[in-house]
């Protein structure tokens, strides 16, 4: 009688009577078939539904990589004429460039970096003063923002070397007009 629980439904029940197996059967109530695992059953127990979180980091880096030099492919092919090269001036274009248009880079002397869009424009961008364009030899990465802009004074340009430097100025450079 140890072993048993009480019958909580019959509240005069004697403990002093000894209980026969068809009295005992007719007390307790009815076993239901359970077909959850036992750990769902206790996980349920409290009331409370279950949750599972799923976190799913992404992250993009676009690569600028430098722009290939021209090579000539024959070197029995005749030289190109020598043109005289024309003076390149500088023209606002705003604070921001569009970042799929970018197709390479190349460092200069002046501590700039030109840009070569997809659409033939050359961009020049100026670095921060405490960076220097000789960390950006060999290209630069550049997280995307929302807009899909590169913008002066928001987006870090990244050298492979780990420098983080961001845009000071952007100006298209056009050819001068004779």
């Amino acid at each position: 009688m140890l072993l048993l629980p009480a019958p909580a439904g019959d509240v005069d029940a004697r403990v002093d009577e000894p209980a026969t197996g068809a009295k005992l059967a007719a007390q307790m109530p009815e076993a239901q078939p359970v077909n959850q695992p036992a750990w769902v059953v206790v996980e349920g127990a409290n009331g409370l539904p279950v949750q599972y979180q799923v976190r799913i980091d992404q992250r993009v880096v676009i690569r600028v990589s430098p722009r290939r030099p021209a090579t000539r492919q024959d070197l029995n092919a005749p030289l190109p004429q020598q043109t005289r090269p024309r003076r390149l001036v500088e023209r606002k274009i705003g604070k921001c460039v569009k970042m799929n248009q970018i197709s390479g880079v190349q460092p200069t002397r002046d501590n700039r970096l030109i840009l070569y869009l997809r659409s033939n424009k050359m961009i020049a961008a100026n670095l921060e003063k405490t960076c220097s364009v000789r960390d950006f030899y060999s290209g630069f990465y550049v997280e995307p923002s929302e807009d899909g802009n590169l913008c002066i004074n928001r987006d870090k340009l990244q050298s492979r070397t780990g420098v983080k430097c961001k845009l000071s100025k952007i100006r298209q450079l056009v050819p001068e007009r004779s």
